[in-house]
């Protein structure tokens, strides 16, 4: 008896320890009588959410790493044009922060090469000529020409995005949605990511991104690959049937409740529904990956790279059956757009990677009536400079990172259609009109899935952290 019990206080940390101690009874009476009742509140108001009716039911973010460039795209500046070459006025740069890359550059020129913008809709949406299709679907879009960043460099940048923190170890927003809300689907994961490139040398990805940080392990984003084996380690080893592998996990689980029943440690229960989770994807997963049996109208929408695994129309066609099937959330994430050289020959190329996918996913999720509780995304994590980096050229600029304003655009559930929130200086240096801040957007996504961003909390090491850390505003001018 003494034996076991040593062995139970050695397997205990001094964490372990006090919350087990806390819920004896008399330590948990003392605690609570301490504590505001609004903080003790807010530890429970997980377990009652959604706080208030959702708008939105799932969400597909469609990332754009590595910062595209608004003013070839969706911001029309023809104030760059008529000053091509001409230095950025002193005034409207100001002080601002500038990058390694540009702050030792003794002149700023404007530069903008030949793209052509149209206004498009009966929304009158300015887009470039390198979206066309996106152009078709703008009377369902609104687009945010407001949003900024303190973040200036890619990784903290895309990690602020994506945890709400430019430090690494936060919980990414879609495991905080797996984390408040839960999964629809029993044999999916809540949150699933998929990634593509368009082409090589961009910045890399870690997965850090779509972690659990401290949040229970089961809610971190698992990514789909393209091949044979989507996701590692699912499939059985060699010489083990269904049968050996039920068997295996019933004696596995055994031996975790027994571990459980000593040192009290979620984690255990978290280790084991994710077990659990692999064994049903064995099935799930090959049956919504496989596309086989896609239609040809299908692919002619999305385009024909749809048809080659790993893509970012490939991916765009596997989240809507991954939303069809009512995973939570769906983060796609497409490398490759960090122009600072060689910008006029490269967003074409990333342009044409993406537009006819992204527009495609909205009409394919519209005609299925899956739009209707579907939250599209799509951005990066910053902008671009309006003025080159290194020499310029009509045909051969760069330009770097712009953290002071950017565009990014929403479509679906409970966001206005056809609607530009938010307005930036004729240069496209400042904003001028409704600042979105990164924190405003995350708190936007939370209240359209029915969570109040102040009140859905999770202790850690003493401090009770949420998403939008200790900022953060819905933006209600783009709600429906």
């Amino acid at each position: 008896m003494c034996h076991h019990h040593d062995e139970v206080a050695r397997q205990m940390s001094r964490r372990e320890f006090l919350t087990r101690g806390a819920m004896a009874g008399v330590g948990l009476a003392a605690l609570s009588s301490l504590l505001p009742q609004s903080l003790l509140a807010a530890d429970n108001d997980r377990l009652v959410l959604p706080h208030f009716p959702p708008k939105v039911k799932r969400v597909v973010y469609l990332f754009q790493s590595g910062g595209p460039s608004q003013f070839e795209l969706f911001d029309y500046k023809p104030k760059l044009a008529d000053m091509f070459g001409q230095e950025l006025p002193a005034s409207i740069r100001g002080s601002q922060r500038l990058t390694g890359m540009t702050s030792n550059q003794k002149s700023f020129p404007l530069a903008m090469g030949k793209t052509q913008f149209q206004q498009h809709g009966k929304s009158r949406a300015w887009v470039s000529d390198l979206m066309p299709h996106t152009a078709k679907v703008v009377d369902e879009l609104c687009f945010i020409k407001s949003m900024h960043t303190e973040a200036i460099n890619h990784d903290p940048a895309i990690t602020f995005f994506q945890t709400g923190s430019q430090q690494a170890g936060r919980p990414s927003m879609g495991s905080w949605i797996s984390y408040g809300l839960g999964s629809e689907n029993q044999n999916l994961p809540a949150f699933v990511v998929l990634l593509s490139r368009a082409r090589s040398g961009d910045q890399p990805l870690y997965a850090k991104l779509w972690g659990n940080g401290f949040l229970p392990s089961e809610h971190q984003g698992v990514i789909f690959r393209s091949g044979d084996s989507p996701v590692y380690y699912l499939n059985d080893p060699k010489g083990m049937d269904q049968a050996s592998r039920r068997r295996m996990l019933d004696h596995l689980n055994e031996l975790h409740q027994l571990q459980y029943k000593n040192v009290q440690d979620e984690e255990i229960n978290s280790r084991i529904s994710q077990y659990e989770m692999a064994y049903r994807m064995q099935s799930s997963v090959p049956a919504t990956l496989d596309i086989s049996k896609e239609p040809d109208y299908i692919y002619n929408m999305y385009g024909e790279d749809a048809r080659k695994p790993g893509t970012f129309a490939a991916n765009c066609l596997l989240a809507r059956r991954l939303l069809e099937k009512d995973v939570r959330f769906v983060q796609l994430y497409h490398q490759g757009w960090d122009q600072h050289a060689n910008l006029p020959k490269d967003i074409k190329l990333m342009a044409k990677s993406v537009d006819q996918a992204s527009a495609a996913l909205i009409n394919d999720l519209k005609q299925r009536g899956l739009l209707d509780e579907t939250l599209v995304i799509w951005g990066g994590e910053f902008g671009r400079t309006n003025y080159s980096q290194g020499k310029l050229t009509l045909d051969n600029f760069g330009r770097d990172h712009h953290p002071r304003c950017f565009t990014i655009f929403m479509a679906g559930a409970g966001i206005k259609k056809g609607f530009t929130y938010g307005a930036t200086d004729e240069f496209g240096y400042n904003i001028t009109e409704n600042p979105v801040h990164v924190h405003d957007l995350q708190a936007t996504v939370l209240h359209l899935m029915g969570i109040d961003h102040e009140r859905m909390v999770y202790k850690s090491q003493g401090r009770r952290f949420r998403l939008t850390d200790v900022a953060g505003e819905v933006v209600k001018g783009i709600l429906a």
